[in-house]
């Protein structure tokens, strides 16, 4: 019964933090209100189409320039500078490789790019999930569950942000996990933290389980990709101090401690639970973690402690107007829930002490 209480306390205490969160929040503001709307305003422009939002305009412009041949570096500071955005330090702006792969294959190419990419997630979940404890029984659950997380980032009006990318990829990677063949879940990873440094906590996870296990072939890999990325990211940030100055404007600090409801609203932000009211959102963003702990296998493990782990990251790190980091766990949040039914029941056998 204790248990079942504490769960039942965590998700009270979410519906009451969103009332204070969410409260000043409009998720009909307008497309300039936050530096990610995927809150937008629905409403249509003159012209008939959804105004863009001023980050994804920024993000196109210097895929456009560096198609053109110009310096990423010298190009994304520019622009930034010309929308008054914060350069300073070097982690205000994006690492190159997204607006090169967007300069070279084109928006159309990213299209394709992004379909071949949710399909691959989707089939590599779907053969994961057929060698996992619980999983045949509720594949087809577990797989929709997939999609509606992965779709809420992924559509064309928003593949120019990072953070879309490196989700997926991370999605990727796990469905391409198996213990006696994780070359293509590293690789996968990689390309994610070298979209979005987001995705390293990510990395030091499956480093962190691979010890655990035992697998050092493997925790050696993962550890070298850290170093590897460490290494271009150092790279990236004398890139950077290269062409700002001291008089360039810098970014507000990105440590909040914005607590539960930091963590409750970024979910909600980044999903379709925006669409319902802030004290039934909230705590429906919490379930999933509940159905990953309950999912007795070393998959749900991997599962629980990436959500729980991104969880509290929201809690300490980011804005309110980042809402959007979210992203970078949203394609596997929700999966959680297709073991909600089965948690409640192990919970509720053992208060009755069965």
């Amino acid at each position: 019964m204790l248990a079942l209480a504490l769960v039942a306390a965590v998700l009270i205490a979410a519906a009451i933090t969103a009332q204070d969160t969410q409260a000043g929040l409009d998720v009909t503001a307008p497309a300039d209100a936050t530096p990610v709307e995927l809150k937008e305003e629905r409403a249509e422009d003159v012209q008939g189409e959804v105004p863009r939002d001023t980050d994804l305009q920024l993000y196109d412009r210097i895929a456009e320039r560096v198609a053109a041949g110009e310096n990423y570096y010298e190009v994304a500071v520019e622009e930034q500078r010309a929308r008054d955005f914060p350069v300073r330090p070097g982690l205000a702006v994006r690492l190159p490789t997204l607006a090169h792969i967007t300069a070279f294959v084109g928006q159309g190419g990213l299209i394709v790019l992004a379909i071949i990419l949710g399909i691959a997630t989707v089939t590599a979940w779907h053969f994961r999930l057929r060698d996992v404890q619980g999983g045949p029984g509720r594949l087809r659950y577990l797989l929709l569950l997939l999609v509606i997380g992965s779709v809420s980032g992924l559509k064309p009006q928003y593949l120019a942000l990072h953070e879309v990318w490196a989700g997926m990829l991370i999605a990727l990677s796990i469905g391409l996990y198996r213990p006696e063949r994780w070359i293509w879940a590293v690789l996968a990873a990689a390309l994610a933290v070298f979209i979005r440094e987001l995705a390293l906590p990510f990395i030091l996870l499956m480093g962190a389980i691979a010890l655990t296990r035992g697998k050092r072939a493997e925790a050696a890999a993962w550890g070298a990709l850290v170093l590897v990325f460490g290494a271009a990211l150092t790279m990236h940030l004398l890139a950077v101090g290269a062409v700002t100055t001291q008089a360039d404007p810098a970014s507000p600090g990105w440590l909040s401690l914005r607590g539960l409801g930091g963590w409750t609203a970024n979910i909600v932000l980044s999903s379709p639970l925006y669409l319902l009211p802030p004290f039934i959102a909230a705590p429906l963003a919490l379930l999933p973690l509940l159905g990953w702990a309950g999912w007795r296998s070393w998959f749900g493990l991997t599962g629980f402690l990436l959500c729980l782990g991104y969880g509290v990251l929201f809690m300490i790190a980011g804005r309110d107007n980042n809402f959007y980091w979210a992203l970078i766990v949203m394609p596997v949040w929700f999966v959680g829930l297709a073991m909600v039914p089965r948690a409640f029941s192990s919970l509720w056998n053992s208060a009755r002490g069965h």
